[in-house]
């Protein structure tokens, strides 16, 4: 709609709430309120603190107020679907404001997995008007035998942050999800929010039934973020993800701001960094620690505690990053390098939550290249430049997963099942042929399985239709829905007495606890804690004073560093007149290298090659990213074992790819090594024996119900699923290498663990264009890749020969000589 609303489509109750609060409907409030009484899907686009959930809501919120008193209870009218569990608890606080204060008899209530199972229990018998949840929580309703009745009366849903959910499993699931309650309530309208949208295009496609479009209403530029990098004080570290030189300052910052939001990109960094902070904390000040293993009560009680305005900061994970409003909030911090601009934007949009006042935002990164990072990052803030995502086809494993969901609510048609899943826009592409296979392997497992009755789950009747094998059957898949795979976890809790688990404290990866002893402490949840056994699947721990405990590593993997992002970068790094905006050590490292080996131009690629110690290196500085980077490295690697060249092992991360070798490599050819034929057959072979398959298959295996982690009264530890999956993995390749899920386990390693497309148009950019400089020793730029040796081999080599990475000091003294 052009220009503001008339303030008409505003009923007189809520004109006199806006006129109350001294506050003038805004125009994308307005429009929202149009295009619900139009009855259109649409994709709301507008600026933190803009009032972009109000305005999602407003239609909602005025239907309801307008409904004549039913005889019966009602439904749920208005259904919120939050990709955070935080966020949905937060926006419940912040939506009963507005209904107590115009008196609305509505009732808003959340559900996530954090609640009790009698509220639970007692939402599926008296539905709120408005229930805020999460797409898992949709997964299950979905599988409820009752969903049809439940949901038949609903209006409309919104999707918050929905740029945060659609390229990934979870917005496949929830799409499938979406399409569902369509098929329950025809008049059901959809709503998506975001800040932070670099296509909307492919976003309104997502959110309404394909093939349409949803429409699109743009939110008023808000008032231009404040974003500094720290210069600290102290020289920044070569190399590093701690930022510890720089936390007294950052201290410093905390004591003189109202509120701080301190997000990390790890939860060990969370743990550090918390400790770190408290450990300066000289002024006793209440400083908060919130992640993801923490304990539903403990993150509860710090969102509370937030709320109420009674913390000076919070260390926190991306469990924060999306929606949260807190207007006490004046600075956001965020440690190391943010990785992408669209996420930096989401955090510093956590300060100052109003649209005409600036956020406020402090970047500090933990080493060298980060601090070229976060300056390319700032750069695009201020232009506005946002990461995209590609275009996302569904994935076979979510879609057998939601089969099985719509078996257990109810019988279903072949036929109707798919002309319904077709209409979510991941899916729509997907052919009849493809659904009758994922269909089939639901039902039987597939070709390899189908003798084995375990995989039976969904029967077809004489009636045609299908429909879940048993109750328990259901009750398995009710208990292991969803599409977030993560680290096998046990819980970690307090010893009670006579050695009995007590209160939940949170929860270790297995992989961590495994490696401990009765008596090693470590910190977590920012207190230190004394390993004293594992009972079934609980941690037992008691309080310790341990002065040096460690910090455990948690399977959560850092973020990789965005394309675009890593464009700037490159453009960057070569554009001397960029240093000047660096600290004075910076400026002298990057002086360095170029007198030294010289600095990589935008269009090229530098690759070196020196002796060190009793081992030959070869570096090259793609700036591509760290998941690209390991695959190029794994490749590489098998290329040069073939030339007798001996690779012992390599690093990567998010600027550099290492290889160290037995031999020599000064003498290679590089423009043959990096030929693109590489993604071809040493790709396939490689992917044959590599472990990533088995692991990458193992995700798609819980994910589509065929290994099942929980069980009624009991869950698989994580060697154990390893074990059922890595068999069946090897049954499949013997006996079915065609089945669905080893399909699906090698596009999903292709497309997200190893992001081949992106390796692809890595070799495509630099064909032709490497510079390759044969060096006497180790370059500036090569010592925060040897100051990683050591955390990864490749395959098949022996451990011992791994190098073990010198002091930093004399890294860096050899670099400078």
């Amino acid at each position: 709609m052009d220009g503001a609303a008339p303030l008409t489509l505003l009923p007189p109750r809520f004109a006199d709430w806006f006129d109350g609060r001294r506050w003038r409907p805004r125009a994308h409030q307005l429009a929202m309120l149009q295009k619900a009484q139009e009855g259109r899907d649409t994709l709301l686009i507008a600026p933190t603190g803009g009032g972009k959930t109000l305005a999602g809501f407003l239609p909602s919120l005025v239907e309801l107020s307008q409904r004549p008193k039913p005889n019966t209870p009602p439904g749920v009218h208005t259904l919120y679907i939050s990709p955070l569990k935080a966020l949905a608890t937060d926006v419940e606080r912040n939506l009963r404001a507005p209904a107590a204060e115009m008196k609305l008899p509505i009732t808003i209530e959340a559900r996530t997995g954090d609640m009790s199972v009698a509220k639970r229990q007692r939402q599926r018998l008296h539905p709120p008007d408005m229930l805020l949840t999460t797409p898992e929580q949709l997964a299950l309703f979905c599988a409820w035998e009752g969903s049809r009745r439940y949901f038949e009366d609903l209006r409309c849903v919104v999707i918050d942050e929905i740029h945060a959910i659609h390229s990934s499993k979870r917005g496949d699931l929830l799409s499938l999800g979406l399409a569902r309650l369509q098929s329950f309530a025809p008049q059901m309208r959809r709503v998506g929010l975001s800040a932070t949208v670099n296509d909307p295009d492919m976003i309104r496609r997502w959110l309404t039934p394909a093939p349409a479009m949803a429409d699109l209403v743009m939110g008023e530029p808000g008032a231009p973020a404040v974003i500094d990098v720290l210069l600290s004080e102290n020289r920044v570290p070569w190399a590093g993800h701690t930022a510890q030189h720089a936390m007294a300052e950052v201290y410093d910052v905390i004591r003189r701001s109202q509120t701080a939001l301190v997000f990390v990109n790890t939860r060990w960094q969370a743990e550090f960094a918390f400790q770190e902070l408290w450990r300066l904390n000289d002024d006793n000040l209440p400083i908060a620690l919130h992640h993801g293993s923490l304990s539903a009560e403990q993150r509860r009680k710090v969102e509370a505690a937030m709320a109420r305005g009674d913390l000076r900061a919070v260390v926190c994970t991306s469990t924060l990053d999306l929606g949260i409003d807190w207007g006490a909030v004046d600075i956001v911090i965020q440690l190391a390098a943010p990785k992408g601009s669209s996420r930096l934007v989401q955090r510093i949009g956590r300060a100052n939550h109003r649209l005409d006042e600036p956020s406020r935002a402090l970047l500090v990164p933990a080493n060298r290249f980060e601090m070229l990072e976060c300056q390319a990052a700032r750069e695009a803030v201020a232009e506005n430049a946002l990461d995209g995502d590609p275009i996302r086809t569904g994935a076979p494993d979510v879609l057998a997963q939601h089969i099985m969901g719509v078996a257990c609510g109810e019988a279903f048609s072949a036929d109707d099942l798919f002309t319904e899943i077709t209409t979510a826009a991941p899916f729509a592409d997907v052919t009849r042929p493809m659904f009758d296979r994922v269909l089939e392997f639901v039902s039987t497992g597939g070709y390899a399985l189908k003798t084995y009755d375990h995989f039976r789950r969904i029967v077809q009747g004489r009636d045609g239709l299908w429909r879940v094998r048993n109750g328990e059957t259901a009750l398995r898949h009710r208990l292991n829905c969803g599409a977030i795979v993560g680290a096998a976890i046990l819980n970690l809790r307090l010893m009670g007495r006579r050695g009995v688990p007590g209160r939940k404290l949170g929860e270790l990866e297995e992989y961590y606890v495994e490696g401990l002893t009765s008596g090693d402490t470590f910190v977590f949840g920012g207190q230190i804690w004394r390993f004293e056994g594992i009972v079934g699947a609980d941690v037992l721990v008691t309080r310790s004073n341990d002065p040096e405990p460690r910090i455990p590593s948690f399977g959560m993997s850092k973020f990789p560093l965005s394309t675009y992002l890593a464009k700037r970068v490159r453009r960057m790094i070569q554009d001397e007149e960029a240093w000047r905006a660096l600290p004075f050590d910076v400026q002298e490292w990057l002086h360095a290298q170029k007198d030294h080996a010289g600095i990589p131009q935008a269009d090229e690629l530098l690759v070196e090659t020196f002796p060190h110690g009793k081992r030959h290196f070869m570096i090259a500085y793609p700036f591509d990213g760290r998941l690209a980077h390991t695959t190029l490295a794994m490749l590489l690697t098998r290329r040069l074992d073939r030339l007798g060249v001996g690779p012992l092992g390599f690093v990567a991360n998010d600027y550099s790819v290492c290889i160290w070798a037995l031999e020599p490599m000064d003498g290679l050819d590089f423009d043959a090594l990096l030929q693109e034929d590489m993604l071809g057959d040493d790709l396939e072979a490689w992917l044959d024996e590599s472990f990533m398959m088995k692991r990458t298959f193992r995700q798609c295996a819980l994910i589509s119900g065929l290994i099942e982690r929980r069980f009624p009264g009991h869950e698989k530890s994580g060697r154990q699923v390893n074990f059922s999956s890595d068999l069946i993995y090897d049954v499949l390749r013997r006996h079915q290498p065609d089945h669905l899920l080893l399909e699906c386990a090698r596009t999903e390693a292709a497309t997200g663990q190893l992001d081949i497309a992106r390796l692809g148009d890595l070799l495509k950019r630099v064909k032709g264009r490497l510079r390759v400089l044969n060096l006497p020793k180790l370059s500036p730029f090569a010592v925060p890749a040897l100051v990683e040796i050591g955390r990864e081999s490749v395959p098949g080599r022996a451990g011992d020969m791994i190098l073990e990475a010198a002091s930093l000091n004399a890294l860096i003294a050899e670099a400078l000589a």
